[in-house]
């Protein structure tokens, strides 16, 4: 959604602004962390590094999964329009025994399979991975 805006545009403080990312673990072995936790629109990298298999999803309910959470923010655009970004909340039901490095290729290819303005990359092996969003609308 944009909207027109009366005001100035500060390139410096515009392309400060995007998403908290945050991150949690319901999984008795897997954690997750947020390593950097801004995705902007200028650029700045998210950072979540997993570790540890995990003991995975055997019921119904939260537990055996990991979440991933973008918050939803307003910037402005050169041309004097404001862009609403909406949040999104990541949940990912884990397997037993699943490795660090198949749990960021998971989460990496939802994002980029997404609509949303995200694009996440995931490096690693079997007991520490990471994983890097970036916003990619201009």
């Amino acid at each position: 959604m944009k909207k027109k805006s009366t005001g100035g545009y500060d390139p410096e403080v515009e392309l400060a602004k995007g998403a908290n990312l945050t991150a949690a673990s319901y999984d008795k072995t897997q954690k997750i962390s947020v390593t950097a936790g801004k995705v902007t629109v200028g650029g700045k990298t998210g950072i979540v590094v997993i570790s540890e298999l995990a003991t995975g999803k055997l019921e119904a309910g939260i537990d055996g999964t990991i979440d991933l959470w973008l918050s939803i923010f307003r910037y402005k655009r050169p041309d004097g329009t404001t862009d609403h970004v909406a949040g999104w909340n990541i949940p990912l039901a884990l397997k037993p025994k699943q490795a660090p490095l198949e749990t960021a290729k998971a989460f990496a290819a939802y994002i980029n399979a997404g609509t949303r303005p995200y694009k996440a990359k995931a490096a690693g092996n079997k007991s520490k991975a990471t994983m890097t969003i970036v916003f990619t609308k201009k």
